[in-house]
């Protein structure tokens, strides 16, 4: 029973508080809502008058404004109405303008027909006082013009014959004295030997027995040693010699040191022979090899291929005009390396170039062509520089491509036109001489022409009523320009016009 109490107290005093509770809670939530009702209001009545005072300041703001506006319309208006007073003052002016250039191009018209009046009146007066002219002089107006374009020719081309002679004659003094110090300071300083060229060579022989046993049984050896070496063998009656004949000097040095070892050893047959004439031959390759590296040497050229090296020793073995192509190689090569030093080119260039300007010719029995398009192949082919390219292609151009070629050129003429570098035939130099003087013949006004000193001038005589002082300038010049055009001769060739007048009477 106490227990029932108990728990019914227990749920009364539960409810109890329950009740309390959620009372005092109504009452909390009632005192939070009127403060915070009380609060929304205050934020609206700031909120209210915030807004009042913004939309006093907007107004104030846009008024102030629009007055700015209204200034700047006023000031606007102020100008267009000044541009529309300028433009309407500038029309006018135009206005008048245009009135006077109006005024002006009548009154040019009006001229201008009376200049077409007059121009006819000219032309006609033109005419008729051409017709007195013609008919006075006997000559018609194309006849006159003519005549008189005939004497101003004339007189211009004497006039600039004159000039160009005293022009001539300053730069010639001038060009003399700067070329012969070149040329001179290049020569002196350069000493070479004089070659000739042979196509035989002669093998001496111990006693003239010697001779049988070359020829063997039946001709065998003489024809083994021929067959061999591609040379002919004479045997003559020419005491303890015999002849070796062959227009290949390489083939003929061959033979000539395949017959010394034969000789000295003195077993001579056809296997013997075969034996002698291969070690020859690599004798001479190696000859050729030391040739090439001591001309490479004497040179001071540098970074050659080896093979190039020996087709430069090949050259040792190659003649023009009776000259060792070696060492006119070596000699062009200095003389152009002085030349290049003394006008500032770039000396390496230039010495070599000139050793192996003529680099063709060392295959020129085995290769079609020319030395020139030979050498240009053999330089393309070793890859060698564009500027000795072009100084080995263009050594016998005209018109050169270098510096450097134009000095190989000079120094291969130098080297050529030497006493004592070549030696010619006495059927070419009779066709020279005579060249010189068909081309020196072939002007008017030549009387005689003489070609002197081996060919390296030509004496012109003319006649004095046909040709004077500035035409034997002229005339000169002319032959000299036709015998560069026509002719191809080593070194250079004076030309000299002389013109005499002799006047002579006889006494009765």
């Amino acid at each position: 029973m106490d227990a029932i109490i108990a728990i019914v107290a227990a749920i009364v005093g539960i409810g109890v508080g329950v009740g309390g509770g959620y009372v005092l809670r109504n009452a909390a939530l009632s005192r939070g809502i009127d403060a915070a009702k009380g609060s929304a209001a205050g934020l609206i009545a700031e909120a209210e008058s915030e807004k009042k005072r913004v939309q006093l300041a907007a107004q104030e703001e846009a008024l102030q404004t629009r007055q700015v506006a209204e200034g700047e319309m006023r000031d606007r208006r102020k100008e267009l109405q000044r541009s529309e007073d300028r433009f309407a003052g500038r029309e006018e002016a135009f206005e008048k303008r245009q009135d006077a250039v109006e005024t002006r191009e009548q009154r040019l018209s009006e001229r201008e027909g009376e200049v077409e009046d007059t121009r006819g009146e000219v032309e006609q007066l033109k005419q008729e006082q051409a017709a007195k002219l013609e008919s006075v002089a006997g000559l018609t107006m194309t006849e006159a013009k003519d005549q008189i374009m005939q004497t101003a020719e004339g007189e211009v081309e004497h006039e600039l014959a004159k000039r160009y002679y005293g022009l001539e004659q300053v730069m010639l003094a001038e060009a003399d004295d700067k070329a012969k110090k070149v040329v001179s300071l290049a020569i002196q300083r350069l000493a070479a030997d004089v070659v000739s060229d042979t196509t035989t060579a002669i093998v001496p022989l111990p006693n003239d027995e010697m001779k049988g046993r070359l020829i063997g049984r039946e001709g065998r050896n003489i024809r083994a040693i021929e067959a061999a070496t591609g040379v002919d063998l004479i045997i003559d009656d020419t005491p303890e010699a015999v002849t070796i004949s062959c227009f290949e000097p390489v083939r003929r040095e061959v033979a000539r040191l395949a017959l010394t070892s034969l000789i000295q050893d003195g077993r001579i047959h056809p296997a013997r022979i075969e034996e002698s004439v291969e070690k020859a031959q690599r004798e001479v390759e190696e000859t050729i090899r030391k040739a090439g590296e001591q001309a490479v040497l004497d040179a001071g050229v540098h970074g050659l291929h080896p093979d190039l090296i020996k087709l430069i020793g090949r050259l040792n073995y190659r003649y023009s005009y009776g000259e060792n192509m070696l060492q006119h190689a070596v000699e062009v090569s200095r003389i152009s390396g002085m030349l290049a030093a003394e006008v500032k080119a770039d000396v390496q260039v230039a010495k070599a170039g000139g050793l192996l300007h003529d680099i063709g010719k060392a295959l020129t029995h085995e290769v079609e062509g020319s030395h020139i398009e030979i050498g240009d192949e053999i330089a393309k082919r070793y890859n060698l520089p564009a500027a000795v390219q072009v100084a080995i292609s263009e050594h016998h151009e005209n018109d050169r491509g270098s510096v450097e070629a134009f000095l190989v050129a000079a120094a291969d003429a130098i080297s050529a036109a030497r006493p004592g570098s070549r030696r010619d035939t006495a059927e070419m130099y009779l066709k020279r001489l005579e060249a010189l003087e068909d081309v020196a013949n072939s002007f008017e006004g030549v009387e005689k022409s003489f070609a002197i000193q081996a060919g390296r001038e030509v004496r012109i005589l003319v006649q004095p009523d046909q040709v004077d002082d500035i035409g034997a300038s002229n005339l000169a010049r002319n032959v000299v320009k036709k015998i560069e055009e026509n002719l191809v001769y080593p070194g250079q060739i004076r030309v000299t016009v002389v013109r005499e007048t002799r006047a002579s009477e006889v006494a009765k």
